[in-house]
């Protein structure tokens, strides 16, 4: 029979630590489980953070189905197993938003916290240069890792225009510690607003075209200390001019996307609380308050959780600044050539899915979003770029053994 807790927990970063840690101080039984090898998720990962006395962690598995109401099944490298339990919090988090653009498919070519966390699990960095580019704070955070392990940053390109960034700022000043944090980070790094990646290409030795104030990269070809220069070329746009910058890798992220499918697949399902960046991207001040207060509430602690009221709409407020300042401009959308693949799993281009006319008549047609990656990398881009919606959510969540599947336990 399966295993049953009083209170899981799906996930293993901020808020679902924070959950995991209420709901097991009001005395009832917790499970934490992971697809990552530790907890931590992505902003504490290799951290190893403490997680709360008498929680039953579980790292390496995925959640894969629902079969039924009160039971989720998951699959490991080797094994499959369920969990039941009475209250599910739902802490999955967020993922990189990717809008294609010529040249996003290229090696070297990475989301920004996608780099981050490569560093982090020990590809080397140090010597590379870097361009990051994309839209939010998540930009500052990973040029300054980068940095701090030995890359070479140019510049921040970010989408945004200035006088939205100065309007946050602002926001800030209700925020001491967030201030001080983003004044240190603001002084350490050239931060071109207003800018957006258009294009990258390999480096074949033609010219280029510093931005305004910078010295230009050095020529293609050359070697200094036995090192060859950067292989790629970033086109990058500011409303009056485009130029190009050399460089070994393009760190490139346009905000976070919530990870709801599991919510979409419990749909109205009772005693199921989601917290953290699940329910919409606000930092890490807010994923910890929401995972605070959906751990009281699983364990029955309406009261206790009643009195974070005054923390969470404190941070929420400063969550609608944060997708007020950094909205992403209209010209991200015309980025995409006919020709760009926007699928990278089925080689999908924009040009075969433009010719549809749904999510599902450009799955029937192009295969786009039935890859290993199951829409997570091409199914927001589409969204972005055509406005289209999922139309529905089954299992298996992610892509399972028949085994699995075939012994799942519906009671």
């Amino acid at each position: 029979m399966p295993e049953r807790y009083d209170v899981l927990v799906i996930g293993a970063g901020p808020a679902g630590l924070a959950a995991a840690r209420r709901a097991s101080e009001s005395g009832v039984s917790v499970a934490m489980v992971d697809d990552n090898p530790a907890p931590g998720g992505q902003i504490w990962r290799g951290m190893s953070p403490a997680v709360a006395r008498g929680v039953k962690v579980i790292c390496g598995a995925r959640v894969v189905a629902a079969p039924a109401p009160g039971r989720l099944t998951f699959e490991t490298f080797d094994a499959a197993f369920d969990l039941d339990y009475g209250a599910l919090v739902v802490a999955t988090g967020a993922r990189e938003l990717f809008l294609p653009f010529p040249g996003w498919t290229l090696p070297h070519v990475a989301g920004a916290g996608g780099l981050q966390a490569l560093v982090k699990s020990g590809m080397p960095i140090a010597g590379k240069r870097v361009v990051v580019a994309g839209s939010g704070p998540l930009l500052f955070a990973v040029a300054d890792y980068l940095r701090k392990h030995g890359a070479e940053i140019p510049f921040i390109a970010e989408q945004a225009n200035a006088a939205a960034v100065r309007g946050f700022g602002f926001t800030l000043l209700g925020h001491p510690g967030k201030l001080a944090q983003a004044l240190r980070l603001r002084a350490r790094f050239r931060y071109l607003t207003d800018c957006w990646p258009v294009s990258t290409e390999p480096d074949v030795g033609r010219a280029i075209l510093p931005a305004a104030g910078f010295q230009p990269a050095r020529p293609a070809g050359k070697r200094v200390g036995g090192q060859n220069w950067p292989p790629h070329i970033v086109t990058l746009r500011t409303p009056s001019r485009t130029f190009t910058e050399r460089c070994d890798y393009l760190a490139c992220g346009f905000g976070l996307v919530p990870n709801t499918e599991l919510l979409s697949l419990l749909g109205n399902a009772p005693n199921v609380y989601p917290a953290g960046e699940v329910t919409g991207i606000g930092g890490l001040d807010l994923s910890i308050v929401e995972g605070e207060i959906a751990g009281l509430l699983a364990a029955g602690q309406d009261r206790a959780a009643f009195a974070l009221t005054p923390r969470l709409v404190r941070h929420q407020r400063f969550a609608a600044a944060l997708e007020r300042a950094f909205a992403l401009r209209p010209e991200l959308a015309q980025l995409a050539a006919p020709e760009t693949i926007v699928c990278r799993c089925e080689d999908a281009t924009l040009g075969a899915i433009r010719r549809c006319s749904s999510w599902r008549e450009a799955k029937l047609h192009t295969r786009c979003g039935m890859g290993a990656c199951q829409g997570r990398v091409c199914g927001p881009a589409i969204e972005h770029l055509t406005g289209w919606q999922p139309e529905s959510i089954r299992p298996p969540l992610f892509p399972a053994r028949i085994r699995t599947l075939s012994s799942t336990d519906p009671r």
